[in-house]
């Protein structure tokens, strides 16, 4: 045990984690020759498109030192504010932390979060300085920055660059020298915490852990404590590239187990394995996690329900924050209502759904939740706008306020605050971090940031301003339920619950954008926008027609007029039993009202 370091990789968006752990991989000689590319833990297809890591990658390095032999367990985490939940688990499982921070753009709001979420777990921190080998790094600036964050000595901070390797070495000794060896006891009861798991379609679901205490052997007969389910420990090993199995592993090793568990539902992150013979105390897990943004996602076709089902259990697996229940709608038919942490979370659930399992699905609105106090003195809670009670039974409606805090050039921080004050935002606080950098705290409501706030602060900061934030509460608001109605029927997955000072704004551009996006038929559609009964705004999308009077030359008006009004009897006759189909596009349109 003396010579295990559990560490992970925590840092902002784009600060160089991966690229820095490849470095590390190739110094160790873990990863050589043809095994090695850029990102080489980012497995994923999505990962290497997009240039982000969605999903954390655990990974045993092997290294000597002074003739004495290490491993080294390295967790590389997601940089992404909505895939914190993955970087806490991975801090769980950790004793250190590299905090990375890019020479050129300094501390940004995610370094921060992040490193709170360390501090929290009593992780020793040591700080690198990534991206020394470009020509505009500001080394100095940068490392002010750090000192006055975490109040280290300059000395303590490694300037290193993932592209070249500089300080590689630097960092393994930091972290064999700083970051302390697990602490457990082999002979005590068996206690391993689960912090991950994947679904292979040939040997089931596969279950990352860190043990604490104990020790677990190849064949033992295991119990997962928050199902109370007991299993065979078919194959236990560690993480390197692929899995290599072991016999045995001791306390403060980070391993898998296989023990052929088919089912999604008795695997749950944050659970503890002890063995059934000498059963040791549950650890405490991970807090539950809170989905801020809610959707329903559902399949274009209705027969691949069940199939849709089954991929959300495996998604889920491998993606903890995910949460689903089944919901119906009167439009889309049978789906499921998710949670998410935010929109590219979002985003990346659907691509993966298409991808990894080949599920054509349809997403809704997002929206938030929402408290409602009802006349009666009772409460619910509201995820669909569809899901309202009537307007007379409600006192009043409560939506959720998160503390936002952005970090930009000082440039930039007249057109933030007023996006943040369009947005409904009330001003914390302002402070100067350097003369160059301010630090604004907002408190806001989580329903106007959920569509385009993130898109827009990035565009009027140049990409300069970073952003993170948590839930603060909830306050009374003037909400509204905005319905679509489409020839007088309500289309119940377009419906949003807004704030009544920008419902009026919302509806009409709503209606114009559908416009453009619903195919002309062969008779009109009105188009509308409602708060309740009273309808705010309308479009029209005029008929296809065909020329029936073409064969008229000349005679009489009536001739001409007869055969109009043949047309338009068809018409009306066709309006009555005609029904509107609204194309993905639509919904997705919705997102992006600019």
């Amino acid at each position: 045990m003396e010579n295990i370091r559990n560490f992970c990789i925590i840092a902002h968006i784009d600060h160089g984690k991966s690229t820095l752990a490849d470095r590390l991989l190739e110094y160790t000689k873990t990863v050589t020759g043809r095994d090695m590319h850029d990102q080489v833990l980012d497995s994923m297809d999505l990962e290497q498109e997009r240039g982000i890591t969605i999903k954390s990658h655990a990974i045993q390095m092997d290294y000597e030192h002074e003739g004495v032999p290490y491993k080294l367990n390295l967790i590389d985490t997601p940089g992404h504010v909505d895939f914190s939940y993955e970087v806490s688990r991975s801090i769980a499982a950790c004793e250190g932390a590299l905090l990375i921070i890019d020479a050129t753009q300094g501390i940004q709001a995610q370094t921060i979060s992040n490193l709170y979420l360390a501090i929290d777990h009593d992780l020793e921190i040591i700080p690198v300085l990534n991206k020394m080998d470009l020509p505009n790094a500001m080394p100095e600036v940068v490392e002010d920055q750090i000192i006055d964050l975490i109040g280290c000595d300059r000395e303590d901070i490694i300037r290193a660059s993932g592209k070249t390797g500089e300080g590689i070495e630097e960092i393994l000794d930091a972290i064999l020298n700083k970051i302390p060896a697990p602490k457990g006891d082999p002979n005590a009861p068996l206690q391993a915490l689960i912090f991950d798991s994947v679904f292979n379609s040939f040997r089931g679901i596969i279950a990352y852990f860190k043990i604490l205490n104990g020790e677990i052997r190849k064949k033992d007969l295991v119990k997962f404590v928050a199902t109370g389910k007991q299993y065979d420990a078919d194959e236990v090993g560690v993480l390197k590239l692929g899995l290599h199995p072991r016999d045995v592993l001791g306390p403060g090793a980070v391993g898998y187990i296989i023990s052929g568990i088919k089912t999604a539902k008795e695997v749950k992150v944050g659970d503890t394995i002890t063995h059934v013979k000498n059963p040791g105390l549950a650890i405490e897990g991970f807090e539950e996690v809170k989905p801020m943004v809610f959707a329903g996602v559902y399949p274009i076709d209705a027969e691949d329900y069940e199939d849709l089902r089954a991929a959300m259990d495996k998604l889920q697996l491998n993606d903890a924050s995910l949460t689903f229940e089944p919901e119906s709608s009167a439009a889309l038919g049978f789906g499921f209502r998710c949670g998410f942490l935010g929109l590219l979370h979002m985003e990346i659930i659907q691509e993966r759904l298409e991808r990894e399992f080949d599920m054509n699905v349809i997403t809704t609105v997002p929206n938030v939740s929402y408290k409602i106090y009802m006349t009666d003195g009772t409460e619910q809670i509201v995820y669909n706008p569809s899901g309202m009670p009537v307007s007379t039974t409600i006192d009043e409606i409560d939506e959720p306020y998160i503390r936002a805090n952005i970090i930009t050039a000082s440039e930039f921080i007249g057109p933030i605050m007023r996006l943040c004050l369009d947005k409904r935002g009330e001003m914390v606080s302002q402070n100067y971090l350097t003369a160059e950098r301010a630090e604004l705290i907002f408190n806001m409501p989580l329903g106007e940031i959920v569509f385009d706030f993130y898109d827009k602060l990035k565009s009027i900061s140049k990409g300069y301003a970073s952003f993170d934030y948590h839930i603060s509460g909830y306050k009374p608001a003037k909400l509204v339920r905005l319905d679509i109605l489409l020839n007088g029927e309500m289309v119940d997955a377009l419906s949003t619950l807004i704030h009544f000072d920008n419902a009026y704004n919302f509806g009409r551009r709503m209606c114009e954008k559908l416009k453009e996006l619903i195919p002309r038929q062969q008779f009109d559609i009105a188009i509308q926008a409602a708060i309740g009964a009273k309808i705010i705004a309308r479009e029209t999308i005029k008929a296809v027609r065909k020329d029936v009077t073409a064969k008229c030359y000349g005679g009489d008006i009536t001739r001409k007029r007869k055969l109009l009004e043949k047309q338009k009897k068809g018409k009306k006759r066709m309006k009555q039993i005609g029904n509107v189909e609204v194309p993905q596009k639509a919904f997705l349109a919705v997102l992006k009202l600019d």
